[in-house]
């Protein structure tokens, strides 16, 4: 069965690490929104792809008025946040009726490459779970009760969007009661006992966070 590919793009951010006074999502780059660079990423790669922007509700007006501003008119549906990330998610999840390879991604990340989603999506599709990593270039120290010790970072890997997962498999998992240990999706279908697939992703797909990191998608793009 040909699955339909679906991407939900979370942006709930406020932006306190910005010291700005809109949410970070809607900080321009290029002269224009962070979350408009990062859909027109998914509509790149597949323009028959749905896509689905999850927003806080108190956002969503200031989003479409942003949408006139620019004259952004890719089309994408809009549906309304909860108040953590897990049931932002629960939410666009249930924007989804058809079988389908749904990647849940950071509406803050819009460096994401074509050859990252592609991957994603082709190890999904074999099996059902897949996320992108790097590797970590700097040392790391575990902290314990008497300080710290150095560990072994060939160990480690940092994780990036966009998750890509069965969408059953993915509705499945977020039937699961909230738990803190949630960090990402890939968790939350772990809890399950589902193996996620690792896949090398790009290291220029920052999360924008902080000032810094906007300064330097700016460069990027």
């Amino acid at each position: 069965m040909i699955k339909q590919k679906i991407a939900i793009i979370v942006a709930g951010g406020k932006g306190e690490r910005m010291n700005a006074d809109i949410p970070k999502q809607f900080l321009e780059i290029k002269g224009r929104p962070i979350l408009m660079h990062t859909l027109e990423a998914f509509h790149c790669f597949d323009s028959n792809m749905k896509l689905i922007l999850v927003l806080p509700a108190v956002q969503i007006e200031f989003w479409k008025n942003l949408c006139l501003k620019h004259n952004f008119t890719l089309t994408h549906q809009i549906v309304a946040g909860g108040n953590a990330r897990f049931y932002s998610v629960k939410n666009g999840l249930e924007a989804i009726e058809v079988p389908s390879l749904v990647a849940v991604h950071d509406g803050v990340r819009p460096l994401v490459s074509m050859e990252t989603i592609q991957c994603c999506f082709d190890a999904a599709a074999e099996f059902d779970a897949a996320i992108p990593v790097v590797d970590l270039v700097d040392s790391i120290r575990q902290l314990t009760e008497n300080g710290s010790l150095s560990v072994d970072r060939s160990s480690y890997k940092l994780v990036q969007t966009p998750q890509i997962f069965d969408a059953e498999l993915l509705k499945k998992a977020y039937e699961q009661e909230y738990s803190a240990l949630f960090t990402d999706d890939a968790s939350v279908v772990e809890a399950l006992g589902k193996h996620v697939q690792l896949v090398e992703g790009n290291r220029e797909n920052i999360k924008i966070t902080t000032e810094l990191d906007l300064k330097i998608a700016e460069t990027l793009l």
